[in-house]
């Protein structure tokens, strides 16, 4: 990265003595510290800590919950928060927790602190608003740094907030797209992660 003059390198291999992450990083460590290397090893196979969070726009739940029933998603969905009871069926039919937690101007800190009780309780490791349509503190999103992603509908950084078809469509645009990315205390500007259209 020229900005910064770091490089970042991801690499995916298979042990063939079938050491431990923390065995190989043990061995590692005499490689990474002539060169003041920063490095993380993570098995491939643990399946990372999940909450969903929705509110009435089904369809990312529904792609999340099918991917995740198939196999295609190497998950453990721990539960799923929202706002509102439209998917409450839906998600106990998949046999996974549900958590109505409604959200007012009144009532923002206390429903923030409940879903942080949440993901403190399942042992969350990552929180995905599949179109949770409420924006977040700063102050959750400090806590979360790192550990929560949004699917904004789309493509980002073009018509960040609320109806981006809308502002879309209103600027003539002949492409939609939807984003991934991490949440941040800045609207829809966090790192992006993964990104489509479609015409």
């Amino acid at each position: 990265d020229l900005d910064t003059g770091k490089f970042f390198m991801r690499v995916s291999f298979i042990s063939e003595e079938g050491l431990s992450g923390s065995e190989i990083g043990a061995d590692f460590a005499a490689v990474a510290a002539p060169f003041s290397m920063e490095y993380e090893f993570h098995d491939s196979e643990s399946r990372m800590k999940v909450l969903l969070m929705v509110s009435r726009f089904g369809h990312c739940l529904n792609d999340l919950l099918y991917r995740w029933k198939i196999g295609a998603l190497p998950i453990d969905i721990v539960g799923v928060v929202s706002n509102h009871f439209d998917y409450q069926k839906v998600v106990v039919n998949h046999d996974i927790p549900f958590h109505h937690i409604p959200v007012t101007k009144a009532n923002k800190v206390q429903a923030e602190a409940h879903i942080m009780e949440v993901a403190e309780q399942t042992g969350t490791e990552l929180i995905v608003l599949a179109r949770y349509m409420q924006i977040l503190s700063d102050e959750m999103c400090q806590k979360m740094s790192g550990k929560i992603i949004n699917i904004h509908h789309s493509f980002l950084p073009s018509f960040k907030g609320a109806n981006p078809y809308k502002q879309a469509y209103g600027r003539g645009v002949k492409l939609i797209g939807a984003t991934a990315h991490y949440v941040t205390a800045d609207l829809d500007e966090g790192p992006i992660i993964e990104q489509d259209t479609a015409r």
